[in-house]
């Protein structure tokens, strides 16, 4: 069965990772100058208000560890970083987790900071802990194809070094954490299980990866693994069919939305026009805003019922991709429709994310290729650029790659 066999949606996997982590990565360094009056001491939301909505609702972040500027620098210095090796697949599975702490971290200590958007990525950065979202267009997937390539020419490849260090540090960390009482939750439910357990499946793919005296131990994990990236993969993809559902549902019933006119009104309104001349401009055509308004509620509610018709669900996606863009730029929402992008990408084809990927590898090569010519020596021979196509192919050849990257 595909479902055990195999990671489905791979191109769809590793599309969302990026989509979702450079919108959190963008939004953390826009936001750097005013990062302490949103998430930090100097917020509106003060500690001692965070620290009881934290005792009541048990949620997680690690800034009711500490109240200061240091810790709170380190957090988010901590948010940044975790957001931008996510973007680039380096040990994708410790980085998720790492992504979701930070995630966390910093909308749990001000609820009222965020918009759709955050609640949005919020979710899928728990979700993305239990896809395989690394197995293509990620650092790690070069490196275990540099790999392949050495042992192929009769090299040797040293054991991986870094993912077991990575694994005691933060072990380490998780221990001194747990020992302070700084986790809520025990070792049989909460966030506390949550991290412990995590840590120990990572250890032991680890363990049956390296000292497994045969093949078996790991295919069931991988089965396991495939499972749980399947599920989770489904998981998004529901959420983000209820996301549309219940917003078109909802906008049915109100009157601003029957009438045709709900969607001039945003546009007068100065927190929502950073281009007043734009919104005067789309909102002096009535048929425009009747058609743009009604449009948005049929597109919303008809999208989950598409998915069985390819075409379709191909043309509504695109329109709903191009309606959030438009929404970036006229009502200045950037994140927040960066992310409902970020969202809408896993229904995206897989010939046309292939597609994308090779314009962007030979892009990748051209560029390469170009600065090779202007700063390398003669002589020097360049190996030709590896395309996600390419990429494949090698996997397939080989034994089947079984286990996550750490």
């Amino acid at each position: 069965m595909r479902v055990t066999g195999e990671a489905l949606g791979p191109y769809q996997s590793a599309v969302i990772r990026i989509g979702f982590a450079g919108t959190w990565l963008l939004f953390l360094l826009r936001e750097f100058p005013h990062r302490e009056e949103m998430y930090g001491p100097d917020g509106p939301w003060s500690w001692d208000l965070a620290q009881q909505l934290i005792a009541n609702n048990h949620a997680f972040t690690a800034l009711m560890w500490a109240d200061g500027q240091v810790w709170f620098g380190i957090v988010y210095a901590f948010a940044v970083l975790s957001s931008l090796l996510l973007m680039l697949g380096w040990r994708t599975r410790t980085m998720s987790v790492l992504f979701m702490v930070g995630v966390l971290s910093l909308q749990n200590r001000s609820i009222f900071m965020g918009d759709g958007g955050d609640n949005v990525i919020h979710l899928m950065a728990i979700y993305l802990v239990l896809t395989r979202c690394g197995r293509v267009w990620s650092l790690d997937e070069r490196r275990e194809r540099r790999a392949r390539e050495a042992r192929a020419r009769g090299a040797w490849v040293g054991p991986d070094r870094a993912g077991p260090a990575l694994w005691t540090v933060l072990g380490l960390v998780l221990a001194a954490a747990t020992l302070a009482g700084k986790i809520d939750g025990g070792f049989l439910g909460g966030w506390r299980a949550v991290y412990w357990g995590l840590w120990a499946v990572q250890g032991l793919w680890w363990l049956a990866g390296r000292y497994g005296r045969s093949v078996q131990p790991r295919i069931l994990l991988d089965v396991v693994a495939n499972l749980v990236h399947n599920a989770a993969l489904f998981v998004i993809m529901a959420e983000a069919c209820l996301i549309y559902a219940t917003a078109g549902w909802y906008k049915i019933q109100g009157s601003r939305w029957q009438d045709g006119t709900a969607v001039y009104y945003p546009l007068h309104l100065d927190y929502f026009s950073p281009w007043p001349a734009l919104s005067d401009l789309l909102s002096a055509s009535g048929t425009l805003m009747l058609l743009v308004t009604y449009g948005t509620v049929i597109v919303q509610v008809a999208f989950p019922f598409t998915l069985f018709n390819r075409r379709v669900k191909n043309v509504l996606l695109a329109a709903m991709m191009t309606e959030h863009a438009v929404i970036a730029v006229v009502l200045g929402l950037p994140f927040f429709s960066l992310a409902m992008i970020a969202a809408d990408a896993v229904f995206l084809p897989t010939s046309f994310l292939r597609r994308v990927g090779g314009w962007v590898a030979r892009a990748r090569g051209g560029l390469f290729s170009h600065l090779g010519r202007t700063r390398t020596l003669p002589g020097f021979r360049k190996e030709p650029p590896h395309t996600p196509e390419t990429a494949e192919t090698a996997e397939t050849a080989e034994h089947p790659h079984v286990g996550f990257t750490a």
